[in-house]
């Protein structure tokens, strides 16, 4: 077995510095969550990339109850796949769609924290808040999901993150934010809400806090935390302009390509 996880995360590694697309791994990799993430955590090990971040994935409580999972998972994000609103992704036939988020800059001052973090002190190690577009897919020749682990295993199949305008962080009502992303050249909307993020975005950036106090990670440098879709996983039917709004964050675009 370990020399078999050696060898599909060098596989995944390899598709993910070259950008290709690799045969699907073994199920038994992604059917079981644990040892889904003992393979993202052995490739993120070889990569040589600034880590600027953590995402929160399969957030959707009718999404983990489907799955038969209690809990969602993370994963790191690193430096090359997070933009600047506005530009330009090209995606492939295994790219699974695109979702809007809630993003958390975290202060560095987390990494000092010996407590556990709650909904009563999350809020003190933010900075920044901000809308966020994820265009999330494989580094496999695969579509669909089967398991959580199918998406945790494969870097969390983030491809990239675009990041809106930050502003200060201020409690707001986080939980009930209506939000929607756009295709500029056919019109189409689709509409959702910040209630659909396990509970609320900032128990997901709970959750993804102590899990990364579990694994005793530790950075010199604030980092990102995005915290799920408020939207889904939209099927990226057509290419060009999607703009994404969540009100009283404000807006974040993209050019498919």
């Amino acid at each position: 077995m370990k020399k078999e996880i050696e060898k599909i995360a060098d596989k995944l590694v390899y598709a993910y510095k070259k950008n290709k697309l690799i045969n699907p791994i073994p199920i038994k990799f992604t059917k079981n969550i644990e040892n889904a993430t003992k393979l993202r955590k052995l490739c993120e090990s070889k990569i040589n990339t600034k880590v600027v971040g953590f995402k929160a994935g399969g957030t959707g409580l009718p999404v983990l109850k489907k799955l038969k999972e209690k809990e969602p998972f993370y994963s790191a994000v690193f430096k090359n796949n997070v933009l600047k609103t506005g530009k330009g992704v090209k995606i492939n036939r295994s790219t699974l769609g695109i979702e809007v988020e809630v993003g958390y800059l975290i202060s560095k001052k987390f990494f000092d924290n010996k407590q556990v973090i709650t909904m009563k002190n999350v809020s003190k190690f933010i900075t920044h808040m901000m809308p966020c577009i994820e265009i999330v897919g494989y580094r496999q020749k695969k579509q669909g999901i089967k398991f959580l682990g199918d998406l945790a295993s494969d870097f969390g199949a983030n491809i990239k993150f675009l990041i809106g305008p930050k502003k200060k962080f201020k409690k707001i009502n986080i939980g009930n934010l209506k939000c929607n992303i756009k295709n500029i050249k056919t019109g189409s909307v689709v509409n959702g809400n910040t209630n659909s993020v396990y509970i609320n975005p900032l128990n997901s950036l709970r959750f993804v806090l102590n899990k990364m106090k579990k694994d005793k990670i530790k950075l010199n440098s604030s980092f990102f935390v995005f915290t799920g879709s408020t939207v889904g996983v939209v099927p990226l039917k057509n290419k060009g302009i999607y703009e994404a709004k969540i009100n009283k964050l404000g807006k974040v675009s993209t050019k498919i390509i």
